[in-house]
């Protein structure tokens, strides 16, 4: 453990993450770990701070654990996943004596309410609806694709299906015919219904102090769900100005004044910069990883510093490089789900492993043979991880791991 500066903040770390861990325990905050009950061995056996506690739902007790960890001197949560965001809402709303920052991390947390709050700030999004059943969905496609003119017989447009309050691809799904709409579960409703932008979706990484960004990082998805890598190519950072002044802008509609933001964008062929989404913890694909082994600075530290109240303005210009000019190369991971129906072991493809850009796997042998078939966007098995110094090189190399088998 890393010796702890008294005079620097002490922070709380909503959810369990070792990377996360590991990082924040070299720094010098203090800091204690709130989680669920089950990683209390496991703290207690390598010396972890640590608070037990049930993330399950918000209810009245989060001003119980608001007040706790007020008693024990803590500056300000911090959340790791998406289910912890709204518990640092409501516990910074108390710790810092701002109310509003629960409101604020609802907004986060429901796509709906979100997309209304950017559209109140003048930020460009796609048509959106609310879905409480599959009635609703099915006359939103159609509704969509009378407007765009389609005839009967024509291919429909795609509509999106997202759940309101879960991160990234998961509950998300593509909706071309009625049929799609068939296989939805009950308990996915109420949900997101949205039109197909057809563009370049990339993601942003935004840490903010005093509402000002103090390092922004873009993102360059090659197959949403599968595969990213940062920086962007020369291609996409070329719009690094109009981005920034979208997220300057998303900054002062959600007034955000500290934190950390993951939101989403589509670029369309037009040259016209659509806002998806936007979320208010670490993105999902080890996308804090990726970063680091790009510019060499720990994004779980970046937090602690953007979160902090007791940060000064020196440290922060101290603590983050200069983007793209102080990379030392480009990193992307793949997200590797079976292609085949019944596997029996893990087999790195030998072109993959030949590659000079490929660098480790997270990778197990499968635990059943029977590979379950994909729902919406699915969930990935473990990361395969690249690092190179042609953007275009690690780009291709990326979407051909689409047509490779690991598991076999």
């Amino acid at each position: 453990m890393t010796d702890k500066n008294p005079d620097k903040g002490y922070v709380a770390i909503l959810g369990w993450s070792l990377n996360a861990i590991n990082a924040i325990d070299q720094f010098d905050r203090r800091y204690v770990v709130v989680a669920p009950p089950w990683a209390q061995d496991y703290c207690a056996q390598n010396d972890i701070p640590f608070v037990p506690w049930d993330f399950d739902r918000l209810n009245e007790r989060s001003y119980e654990l608001a007040q706790q960890l007020k008693e024990m001197g803590v500056d300000v949560a911090i959340p790791i996943f998406e289910e912890t965001v709204e518990w640092a809402g409501a516990i910074n709303a108390v710790l810092l004596n701002q109310p509003r920052l629960l409101g604020q991390a609802m907004l986060f947390r429901d796509k709906s309410l979100m997309k209304r709050r950017a559209q109140l700030g003048g930020i460009r999004v796609g048509v959106f609806e609310e879905a409480h059943d599959r009635g609703d969905v099915i006359r939103f496609l159609k509704r969509v694709n009378q407007t765009l003119l389609k005839l009967d017989g024509d291919v429909n447009d795609p509509i999106h299906f997202k759940a309101f309050d879960k991160s990234g691809t998961a509950g998300h799904r593509v909706i071309r015919s009625p049929e799609d709409v068939d296989n939805i579960p009950e308990d996915e409703f109420p949900a997101l219904l949205e039109s197909h932008l057809d563009g370049w979706e990339f993601a942003v990484e935004a840490w903010i102090k005093n509402g000002k960004i103090q390092f922004l990082n873009i993102s360059e998805y090659v197959t949403l769900g599968y595969s990213v890598f940062v920086p962007a190519t020369p291609e996409l950072e070329q719009h690094r100005a109009r981005i920034t002044e979208q997220i300057e802008k998303l900054i002062e509609t959600f007034e955000i004044d500290f934190g950390f933001i993951h939101p989403e964008y589509f670029l369309t062929s037009d040259n016209t910069l659509y806002f998806g989404e936007v979320a208010y913890r670490p993105p999902g694909f080890n996308a804090l990883e990726l970063i680091e082994r790009a510019y060499s600075f720990n994004g779980y530290q970046g937090l602690v510093v953007a979160f902090d109240p007791k940060t000064t303005q020196e440290e922060l210009d101290a603590f983050f490089p200069t983007p793209i000019e102080d990379a030392k190369g480009f990193a992307g991971c793949f997200g590797v789900y079976p292609r085949r129906r019944v596997v029996s072991k893990l087999e790195i493809p030998q072109e993959t492993a030949d590659h000079p850009y490929f660098e480790f796997h997270e990778l197990a042998d499968p635990r059943e043979q029977k590979v379950a078939k994909r729902s919406a966007f699915g969930t990935h098995w473990g990361l395969a991880y690249f690092f190179g110094d042609d953007p275009h090189q690690l780009r291709d190399l990326l979407k051909q791991q689409e047509e490779l088998d690991y598991y076999i």
